[in-house]
């Protein structure tokens, strides 16, 4: 499988100074065969800022896209309780779901008291056998927050004790803030649907998005400029990074 090809040769995904390629106008780009895309993050806006203008894409593409959060993001709100907090988050991810086009699913972990543990193991196997995706993103392992390790561990196990079958990519939350010694094999293109990524990112009215947008944007032109294009989104294929 070749980098053209490792996300079912549906979008531009290149490697570094490679020159982006016309997106696939339909489905059919990949044998007409209907694909599944699961983004996986520790809380409500993390699949949405890493990944949004890949699950837009996705899913124009009439494809299934499912935005799976570790958390409802309990711990995200000052001033509310955990369960206020969760009921807040959990409508703001569900609307920034509807502007995507992708559909929610909630592991059932607490936000700042995330598990890895055996059980939380088959948790996160059983769901992703369950979903049965052809691709999964998550969290580079690396990151700071301690939930985004917890999401992306779980997940690489998951993917080892299923045998692979299914592709993975980390993806990374802010280069440089939470995300530290990323390297892309991989982009997407995501300037025809940049303003879908950002308006789902506003939904997520609790967290202040102004505050964190610019950050993601100025991310986005960066990653553009390596992919010759205008604003993408960077990925780091598992399979590129793991031993045989």
């Amino acid at each position: 499988m070749n980098r053209r090809d490792a996300l079912g040769g549906l979008l531009p995904l290149l490697g570094a100074g490679a020159v982006p390629e016309a997106a696939a106008s339909s489905s059919q780009a990949v044998s007409g065969r209907r694909l599944k895309l699961i983004v996986a993050g520790g809380h409500p806006d993390d699949p949405e800022s890493t990944a949004g203008g890949t699950m837009a894409r996705y899913a124009d593409l009439g494809h299934d896209v499912v935005a799976l959060y570790l958390t409802r993001g309990e711990a995200g709100i000052a001033g509310r309780s955990e369960s206020e907090a969760a009921g807040i988050r959990t409508a703001e991810a569900q609307a920034a779901c509807r502007i995507l086009g992708a559909r929610p699913r909630f592991v059932g972990q607490v936000d700042g008291r995330t598990e890895i543990t055996g059980a939380r193991y088959d948790e996160m196997r059983a769901l992703l056998e369950e979903e049965a995706p052809d691709l999964v993103l998550t969290h580079w392992p690396l990151d700071t927050h301690r939930d985004h390790r917890a999401c992306s561990l779980l997940v690489h196990d998951a993917w080892l004790r299923l045998k692979r079958r299914f592709a993975l990519y980390y993806n990374e939350a802010m280069t440089g803030v939470q995300t530290h010694g990323f390297r892309p094999t991989h982009y997407v293109d995501i300037t025809t649907v940049v303003d879908r990524k950002k308006a789902a990112c506003e939904a997520h009215r609790s967290q202040d998005p102004p505050s964190f947008w610019s950050l993601h944007a100025e991310m986005q032109r960066f990653r553009g400029r390596e992919a010759r294009t205008t604003e993408a989104e960077a990925f780091a294929a598992v399979d590129s990074l793991s031993l045989p």
